[in-house]
C-alpha cells in the first residue's frame, strides 16, 4: 500500500514534467530550436543558404567583329533635406522638423554587343541586336507639416510623388541567308540579300517635382513661424540612340569548277569536293593543287593581311551523321594544311570547321524519296571564305 501511494503521488509530478517539456518544444517551434523574430527558426549550424546569382559581366569588346553598343550612364538625383527650426508660440513649444531630402542613386544601362553569327562561305550569317530598357524613376512625395498654435493656423503644404515609367525596346534580328550551290560549270547562281536590322532609339521622359513653400506667419503678439521652402527636384530624361546594321548581299555569278563568290564585305570560294578528294577520303588529289594555288593567290590579292580565312567542309547525307561530320572536318583541315604549307598563308590565320550534312545546299533526295545524285553532288563541297 505504501508503495502504491508513493507511485500515485509521483504520477502527477511526472505528468507535469512531460507537459512542461511539450510547452517548451511548442515555444521553440516543435523541434527544439529557438525562434527568431517573424517566427522562423534559427538555422545556425545547418545547411548554408543558396548564394545569390552572379550577374553577367558587362562586355568591353565584342567577338566576331560585332559592334559594341556603349553603356548609358544615368546620373544620381539629390536634394538636400530641409530643417524647420523649433519655435515657441503662446508658450507652446513647436518642435523642430526635418523634411527628408531626395537621394536616387545613379543607374546604368549596360553595354551590349551586336551579334554576328558565323556562317559558311556562300552564306551571310544571322545578325541580332539585343533588346534594352531604361528603368523607372520615382521622386518621393514631400510635405511641410501644418501648425496650429495661439493666433496661428498654418496649413500643411504637400506635393505627391512623381514618376517616369520604365521603357524598353525588344531585340531585332535578321536570319542567315545562303546562295544555292551549283553542281556543274556554267550554272547561274542568283544573288542573295540579308536585310538590315534597326533597333529604334529609346527615351525615358524626365520627372519633375515642383518646389513647396509655406509663408511666414505671425500672431497678434508678434510671435512668428518662419517661412519654409523645399526646392524643386528633377530627374533628367534619358536617351538611348538607335542601333542599325546595314543590309549586305552576295552577288550573282556563273559557276565554274571553283566558284568565286564576292559580297559587299566578303569573298568566298566554293569548290566541289569531288575536284579535291576521292569519294569518302580526306587526302587532297594531286590534280587539285592548281585550283588551290589559284585560290591562295586570289586570297593574297583580295583579303587584308592578317584577316582570318575560314575553311568549311560539307558532305552529302550518305552514311551516318557522325561519320559525315568527322569527314567534313578532316577535309577542311586538309585544305588548311595545304594553304599553310603550300599556299603561303600563315597557319594562325586559318580556321577549319566541319558542318557534315547539316547545311545542305540542295536536297539529297528527289520529291518521291529516291536518291538525287546531282543534289548530293552540290552538297559535297569545301568553301573558303574571308572578310575583304
Amino acid at each position: 500500500m505504501v508503495r502504491r501511494d508513493c507511485i500515485g503521488r509521483r504520477a502527477p509530478r511526472a505528468l507535469a514534467v512531460v507537459l512542461a517539456a511539450g510547452l517548451c518544444l511548442a515555444a521553440c517551434g516543435g523541434d527544439g530550436r529557438p525562434e527568431r523574430a517573424g517566427g522562423k527558426h534559427d538555422r545556425t549550424g545547418g545547411a548554408p543558404a543558396t548564394p545569390a546569382a552572379t550577374p553577367t559581366p558587362e562586355p568591353s569588346s565584342c567577338p566576331g567583329g560585332g559592334r559594341l553598343i556603349a553603356a548609358v550612364e544615368i546620373p544620381a538625383v539629390h536634394g538636400d533635406p530641409v530643417r524647420i527650426p523649433e519655435a515657441v508660440i503662446g508658450g507652446q513649444r513647436i518642435p523642430a522638423v526635418t523634411i527628408p531630402g531626395v537621394d536616387i542613386p545613379a543607374q546604368r544601362v549596360p553595354a551590349q554587343c551586336v551579334e554576328h553569327r558565323p556562317a559558311p562561305g556562300g552564306c551571310l550569317g544571322a545578325v541580332s541586336i539585343p533588346g534594352t530598357s531604361i528603368p523607372a524613376v520615382t521622386i518621393p512625395a514631400v510635405r511641410i507639416p501644418g501648425v496650429k498654435a495661439r493666433g496661428i493656423d498654418a496649413p500643411a503644404v504637400e506635393q505627391a510623388a512623381v514618376s517616369s515609367k520604365a521603357v524598353s525596346q525588344p531585340a531585332v534580328s535578321s536570319a542567315e541567308v545562303c546562295q544555292s550551290k551549283p553542281s556543274k560549270k556554267g550554272e547561274y547562281v542568283s544573288s542573295v540579300y540579308r536585310s538590315g536590322v534597326y533597333r529604334s532609339g529609346l527615351y525615358r521622359s524626365s520627372a519633375y517635382r515642383s518646389g513647396l513653400y509655406r509663408p511666414r506667419t505671425c500672431n497678434d503678439q508678434g510671435e512668428c513661424l518662419p517661412s519654409v521652402s523645399v526646392p524643386s527636384v528633377t530627374a533628367p530624361g534619358v536617351n538611348i540612340p538607335g542601333v542599325s546594321v546595314p543590309g549586305v548581299s552576295l552577288k550573282s555569278y556563273v559557276a565554274g569548277p571553283g566558284q568565286v563568290i564576292k559580297g559587299d564585305d566578303s569573298i568566298a570560294y566554293n569548290i566541289e569536293a569531288d575536284v579535291l578528294f576521292d569519294f569518302g577520303e580526306a587526302e587532297i588529289k594531286p590534280a587539285a593543287a592548281a585550283e588551290l594555288g589559284k585560290i591562295a593567290k586570289s586570297l593574297g590579292e583580295e583579303v587584308p593581311d592578317g584577316a582570318t580565312v575560314q575553311v568549311d567542309g560539307h558532305t552529302d547525307a550518305k552514311g551516318d551523321t557522325a561519320s559525315n561530320q568527322a569527314l567534313s572536318l578532316r577535309r577542311a583541315q586538309a585544305i588548311v594544311d595545304w594553304l599553310a604549307t603550300e599556299g603561303g598563308i600563315a597557319r594562325s590565320r586559318l580556321k577549319a570547321t566541319g558542318y557534315g550534312e547539316t547545311k545542305p545546299a540542295s536536297p539529297n533526295t528527289k520529291p518521291d524519296g529516291s536518291d538525287d545524285p546531282e543534289g548530293r553532288a552540290k552538297n559535297r563541297r569545301v568553301v573558303i571564305s574571308a572578310a575583304r
